[in-house]
């Protein structure tokens, strides 16, 4: 599961509360400065602090939590895998810079197996697992009737590769209004569902 939303919206707290309702063992890998820990009182869970947000410290994460006996997993938030201090953008523009030509399309040809393999422990964890993404606004270009660009307010997307929604069974979506709307599932009984 994915829940993706802005800052304020409630992804830490949701993604607690559904774990806890799975029941079993919680493991949390925290980006967020401790933000999980701040629910310690509320929900029974371990954490791992990340202070370096490489993919493949996420992935021996993963696989740690899996040796500890854990049934889930929450990466809160695996937007900085993507964005983050040595996430993969960081490691593309380094070596990008390390290249005698730089060139962006080949940088990251080093980085792409990186985030794959990221994405490949993500999927084929024996544990649940429940992925926080940061939102950000997104716009698309359009001509209008004069043939003028026009920007356009489309929503929210996350703050990860593009495509990565399609790695989750459910996306959820969540609002400053602390609103989840499923919007993605291969779970019939939540197609849809709207959740205060």
């Amino acid at each position: 599961m994915a829940l993706t939303g802005p800052s304020g919206s409630g992804k830490t707290y949701t993604s607690l509360s559904v774990a806890t309702a799975m029941g079993g063992p919680i493991a949390v890998i925290d980006t967020e400065r401790g933000s999980a820990s701040k629910y310690a009182d509320l929900f029974d869970f371990d954490v791992c602090e990340l202070d370096s947000f490489h993919p493949q410290r996420y992935i021996d994460a993963i696989r740690e939590a899996e040796a500890g006996g854990y049934k889930i997993i929450i990466i809160d938030s695996l937007s900085h895998a993507w964005m983050g201090k040595d996430g993969a953008i960081a490691l593309k523009e380094k070596a990008e810079k390390a290249m005698k030509s730089p060139n962006s399309f080949t940088a990251w040809r080093d980085v792409t197996p990186l985030h794959n393999a990221l994405v490949d422990a993500i999927t084929a964890s024996s544990c649940h697992v429940i992925a926080t993404m940061r939102a950000k606004t997104e716009y698309v270009q359009e001509k209008d009737d004069r043939g003028r660009t026009q920007i356009r307010k489309v929503g929210l997307a996350p703050v990860q590769r593009d495509g990565m929604e399609y790695e989750f069974d459910i996306i959820g979506e969540l609002d400053w209004d602390n609103t989840l709307v499923v919007t993605k599932t291969h779970c019939p009984a939540l197609q849809g569902q709207v959740l205060e």
